[in-house]
């Protein structure tokens, strides 16, 4: 079994086409092979979105427990977002130790910010976390996510926040991590990009869309360049939109919504995520 990861890997190695490598469709669970291609297909739709930072982000998704023990999948360091595979994922423990025979190695400093929000959140079978510009500008600002856009006030309500503490190598930070996301189901990274949980990729993928369109779309309106010439909804206003569209985030709800129609368009814009 291959536990090479980031830390040990020595300079000249080679990493695999994810389209070439062995199909595990059979050789896994049936469960386990619906969540790999599922996943694969969130990172590909986070790829045809804009959210993709080369390789140097993560969605990871929980899997059922094997013997007791937690499993979950994550991305092969060194396989971009569009060309992500179901057979390619890496199946991984909570520490970040492979758990297959792989020809991939993984990033364990990673997962220090997913094992944190898997280990404390049972809903969090999904977790996503990228590194955008608009996500990035938006965590900067002292005030945070305003409500100036129906985007921000359908997610505002259930963002949470964290301080910036440098690239997460430190397993310490979880306990921070988990401490300031609380209950809540997204989450701005000062200084560093965005997050969102769900029980589905399709509900975590859903908040991850208003999420990133909320910041995209703040930049966007600060950039006549004063804050004077910019309406902010008043906070009531906000809670008011929050519970109107929060049921477009139950499971079942919006995931099932919207998550055909973006398989469809998967299928017609870059297919192959089931391989």
């Amino acid at each position: 079994m291959n536990t090479q990861s980031a830390v040990n890997a020595s300079s000249g190695f080679m990493i695999p086409d994810p389209t070439e490598v062995p199909r595990l469709e059979g050789k896994v669970s049936e469960a386990e092979w619906t969540l790999r291609k599922q996943l694969a297909a969130t990172y590909r739709l986070c790829a045809l979105h804009g959210w993709s930072d080369l390789v140097f982000t993560h969605i990871s998704v929980r899997l059922p427990d094997e013997d007791g023990e937690e499993r979950f999948l994550i991305n092969p360091y060194g396989v971009m977002f569009d060309e992500m595979t179901a057979s390619a994922l890496v199946k991984i423990d909570l520490d970040g130790k492979i758990c297959q025979d792989t020809p991939y190695f993984v990033n364990p400093a990673g997962f220090t910010i997913h094992s944190a929000v898997h280990m404390a959140r049972e809903d969090a079978g999904c977790v996503i976390h990228v590194h955008t510009p608009y996500g990035i500008a938006v965590s900067v600002q002292k005030k945070g996510l305003r409500r100036y856009t129906q985007f921000s006030m359908q997610v505002q309500h259930d963002l949470a926040y964290h301080d910036y503490e440098g690239i997460a190598l430190e397993l310490e930070e979880r306990e921070r991590i988990v401490k300031d996301l609380g209950d809540k189901s997204l989450m701005l990274l000062r200084n560093h990009g965005t997050l969102t949980l769900g029980k589905t990729c399709g509900t975590a993928f859903l908040r991850m869309y208003f999420l990133e369109n909320a910041c995209k779309t703040q930049i966007l309106a600060q950039s006549v360049g004063s804050e004077d010439a910019l309406h902010e909804e008043p906070e009531t206003m906000g809670q008011k939109v929050y519970q109107q569209g929060s049921a477009a985030f139950v499971p079942g709800m919006g995931d099932n919504l919207v998550w055909p129609g973006l398989m469809r368009k998967l299928q017609r814009a870059n297919p192959g995520y089931d391989h």
